[in-house]
């Protein structure tokens, strides 16, 4: 990246010297550091594509400088929604910049956090498994001590196919979505359930709507060594730094500010009603993605694997 960015902004090695300008729209001027602020946030960009790259970038900023004035003209950069979605973005932009200062140093763990975090998680790691599962969606009636009498029952079935039947068999309706998923795409707190489970064993939970099972079809071991996870685990520990200064930073600007609430919220933050919101269980035993605040993340961890399947 930094190659490319170099090659940028000598003008790629074209003669008649360097110049900071690299198009001008009517009156209005694209500098090379416009150009360089995109490719940056281009990942994986290699230094032959960087010409290539800076040409396209340098279009479409042409095309965006040219909606810009057509903006101005037609005075919508001082219509309220404008003006509005302006200040949002400048407050996110600020408030984002001081925490990347915040954890900017923060340092990258030892070789022995690193292998503590590795033996802590053999169902991530040393016992990794790719699981086969079958997850139903079955509506049912009643209040929540009715549903989960019922959902006790569906953790006795035995396989997908034997609940389908029982199901079908009862004329309860249902939805039932395979799918298989590694180990480090499951919820932890799901993880240690889903690890301990055989073949054909399923494990139930209430949701508003209904029940929703989730039956293990199949578990392939699929281990990873400390070496092939220790970027991984790296990146997920740097990160957990990050967030955990974060929120003791804000606690922190919180008890030194006067946080006054007013209007309909005179009465302060229904904190009683967000905790109690986000104790809920989830509707679903298998979420798309991992809690990324206990899980380590599925795509940080694929890197780490070097093409291990």
């Amino acid at each position: 990246m930094a190659a490319a960015v170099a090659l940028v902004a000598c003008g790629g090695g074209k003669e008649g010297g360097a110049t900071q300008v690299a198009a001008k729209v009517n009156k209005e001027e694209i500098s090379v550091h416009q150009i360089n602020f995109v490719l940056q946030r281009q990942p994986n960009l290699k230094p032959e594509q960087a010409q290539a790259a800076s040409k396209r970038v340098l279009e479409g900023l042409v095309d965006q400088e040219l909606a810009v004035q057509q903006a101005v003209e037609q005075k919508l950069d001082r219509d309220p929604r404008t003006v509005m979605a302006i200040e949002a973005a400048r407050r996110e932009i600020l408030s984002r910049a001081y925490m990347d200062k915040l954890t900017g140093g923060v340092e990258k763990p030892t070789d022995a956090e690193i292998s503590q975090f590795y033996a802590s998680r053999p169902a991530l790691f040393s016992q990794r498994r790719v699981y086969s599962l079958v997850e139903f969606n079955i509506e049912a009636g009643g209040d929540k001590a009715q549903k989960e009498a019922l959902a006790a029952q569906f953790n006795g079935v035995k396989g997908a196919d034997a609940l389908a039947a029982q199901l079908r068999a009862a004329g309860v309706k249902f939805a039932a979505r395979p799918s298989t998923v590694p180990a480090e795409s499951v919820p932890t707190a799901l993880l240690g359930k889903l690890s301990t489970m055989g073949e054909g064993q399923a494990m139930s939970n209430v949701t508003p709507v209904g029940i929703n099972v989730l039956v293990l079809n199949a578990a392939k071991s699929a281990p990873v060594s400390e070496a092939q996870a220790k970027a991984a685990i790296t990146s997920f520990l740097v990160n957990d730094k990050k967030r955990k200064l974060a929120v003791d930073e804000m606690k922190r600007l919180r008890e030194a500010a006067k946080i006054e609430y007013l209007g309909q919220f005179s009465g302060g933050v229904a904190s009683a009603n967000v905790s109690a919101s986000a104790a809920e269980e989830p509707a679903s035993l298998l979420p798309a993605a991992a809690a990324a605040s206990e899980a380590l993340d599925a795509t940080d961890l694929q890197k780490g694997l070097s093409g291990l399947k």
